[in-house]
């Protein structure tokens, strides 16, 4: 009976320690995978202040525009997880959009070699936050799926892994970015 007993024990024991190894690696994967969204928001913003340089040079008197940028690119820095990031990103890009209106406004600053490259640059780099944005989304997902299913919301409940956010837009982003230059 007591070799059954240490048995049970013992295999319960292995099965909690294997969730619990599972449900900690899934954890960083999330970790390391927002670092990946993290770094690329924040080449993101380091185009930004160039970019603006550029377009100060022949639309200066944009200032609004150019102020809407700033603002935005300072509220992205500021954004602390994942929520607040992608609601300060999706503000970033209709003040971006807004600032690459100007361009048709001004034909010597869209025919521009330095502001065709940082457009260019700052193009990759929207294609890299989507890929790190989407790679983070899905190691959320296979966290959170072993965090809350059956049998490891036990030991995820025991050892207290709390749920993480998703990198998803808000409401407001959703809506078309209006090109209304000031």
């Amino acid at each position: 009976m007591n070799m059954v007993l240490v048995v049970v024990v013992g295999g319960l024991a292995i099965a909690v320690a294997i969730l619990y190894n599972g449900l900690v690696r899934a954890r960083l994967r999330v970790k390391e995978a927002w670092g990946a969204v993290e770094v690329q928001l924040q080449r993101r913003a380091s185009l930004i202040p160039g970019l603006v340089e550029v377009v100060k040079g022949y639309a200066g008197h944009e200032r609004a525009t150019l102020a809407r940028v700033a603002d935005a690119r300072g509220a992205l820095g500021a954004a602390a997880g994942p929520r607040a990031a992608a609601g300060a990103n999706e503000h970033l890009s209709g003040a971006l959009g807004r600032l690459f209106a100007l361009a048709e406004a001004y034909p010597d600053l869209k025919a521009d070699e330095q502001y065709a490259r940082l457009q260019a640059d700052l193009a990759d780099t929207e294609n890299k936050v989507a890929y790190a944005r989407n790679y983070y989304n899905g190691a959320v997902e296979i966290y959170n799926t072993r965090a809350q299913t059956m049998p490891g919301v036990l030991v995820a409940g025991l050892f207290r892994f709390a749920p993480s956010e998703f990198f998803v837009a808000d409401a407001s982003a959703r809506e078309p970015v209006r090109a209304a230059l000031n």
